[in-house]
């Protein structure tokens, strides 16, 4: 839930919610124009940015409470976010970098998730290639694999079919929808 939340940059606002809710097992479609502060709100529900005033709950956690290092740890076991920018460690494989966010969130090695997941999205022969090695919408899929792969109470997915043909959207949309 969100309740007061302004975000500013200087002194110029980028964003305003007085209040939002939503329940466990819903969806929720955020749209707007360019600019119009999407990204910046899906960054303050997983605790990557801090909203100017206001407070943000996620889970019963009211996270400006939080200090810096145990946001992360509440966000490494709590949220899934597929980014704009996906952000793969370019020197880890494919399910090295699923492998490398169960282990910053403190989950158990899980190769059988991860295979699981890489095969829901159609990359699963494709796990020892490097980011280098992918398309962008191979890339987009590992990053919606690695979003689920610890299995998180909310998903966060900003643009996460971009770079999909219609059938890897729908596969990734149905992964994302599924996992929630």
């Amino acid at each position: 839930s969100l309740s007061g939340i302004a975000h500013r940059y200087g002194d110029t606002t980028v964003l305003r919610v007085d209040a939002w809710r939503a329940g466990a097992g819903e969806h929720w479609l955020l749209a707007g124009v360019s600019g119009s502060g999407k990204t910046t709100l899906l960054h303050i529900l997983a605790a990557l940015t801090t909203p100017t005033t206001g407070t943000v709950v996620v889970g019963g956690t009211e996270l400006s409470g939080l200090s810096g290092a145990a946001r992360d740890r509440w966000r490494g076991r709590n949220v899934g976010l597929v980014p704009q920018r996906l952000h793969l460690v370019g020197a880890l494989d494919v399910a090295d970098n699923l492998r490398l966010a169960q282990y910053l969130a403190g989950v158990p090695d899980d190769p059988q998730r991860i295979r699981t997941l890489l095969e829901s999205v159609g990359l699963a022969d494709l796990a020892r290639r490097y980011p280098r090695e992918l398309s962008q919408g191979q890339a987009q899929r590992v990053a919606v694999a690695r979003a689920v792969v610890n299995r998180p109470a909310l998903v966060l997915a900003d643009e996460p079919t971009a770079n999909l043909d219609d059938a890897h959207a729908a596969a990734a949309l149905d992964l994302l929808c599924g996992q929630c």
